[in-house]
């Protein structure tokens, strides 16, 4: 296991803590996910006449519908179109991706394991529970999952901790006793504000600096056998 910008006896600690729970974000974490997310992005902006240069011009974790109101002001978009519609665009968009979406390397054994070691497991996802469950009907994963939370349930998205909390009191364990797996930077946040440790699901290489905050970094969940 390769721990990144962190003390090296990290990985002895988490696996010496005591957990009792693992929560996984979704998009990006538990799915490749995120070059099908960037182009549902990119086909809704080109159609309000706006180009970018990045395969990925959307901020991970903090859902859809935050990422419009974000780009209504950065690139002055006029549109009577409001940001519910654009985030419902974005999603039909994705949903017509949904084929070529994957599940991360190694995550249906890490997820058996984890249940053979008797760990207790959430989803804690910023998108919507319409997409939540096609995803379960494509890859037949929700059996692995006790509770569920989604955008829909929450006053504050990601990084606010709310999610994180809320995952952790459905699961009825306490908050330190949960590891979050996450891709974004507003979820590392989000959990660390929980009090829980916190592992960063890294695409490439350039992105993985910008998950320095996680406890540790993996790549796929073949790196995860030793965390718990």
């Amino acid at each position: 296991m390769r721990i990144v910008h962190k003390d090296p006896k990290l990985l002895q600690l988490v696996n010496d803590m005591n957990f009792k729970a693992a929560i996984f974000d979704m998009n990006g974490t538990i799915l490749s996910d995120e070059d099908e997310y960037g182009l549902a992005f990119r086909k809704v902006l080109e159609g309000l006449r706006v180009k970018v240069s990045t395969s990925y011009p959307h901020e991970a974790g903090i859902g859809v519908e935050a990422n419009w109101s974000i780009f209504l002001t950065k690139y002055k978009i006029k549109t009577t179109k409001t940001t519910q519609e654009l985030a419902a665009e974005t999603q039909k968009e994705y949903t017509k991706l949904i084929p070529k979406v994957t599940l991360k390397e190694g995550f249906l054994d890490y997820v058996v394991k984890l249940k053979n070691d008797k760990i207790i497991i959430g989803l804690a996802t910023s998108n919507t529970w319409s997409i939540v469950e096609k995803i379960f009907n494509k890859f037949n994963i929700e059996k692995y999952f006790q509770v569920v939370t989604t955008c829909e349930e929450l006053a504050r998205n990601k990084p606010d901790p709310e999610i994180f909390i809320k995952t952790a009191e459905k699961l009825q364990v306490k908050q330190e006793e949960c590891v979050v797996f996450e891709d974004s930077v507003a979820g590392i946040k989000g959990a660390k504000l929980a009090g829980m440790k916190t592992v960063g699901m890294a695409r490439d290489e350039v992105y993985k600096k910008k998950l320095k905050e996680a406890d540790i970094i993996i790549n796929n969940y073949l790196e995860a056998e030793e965390i718990i």
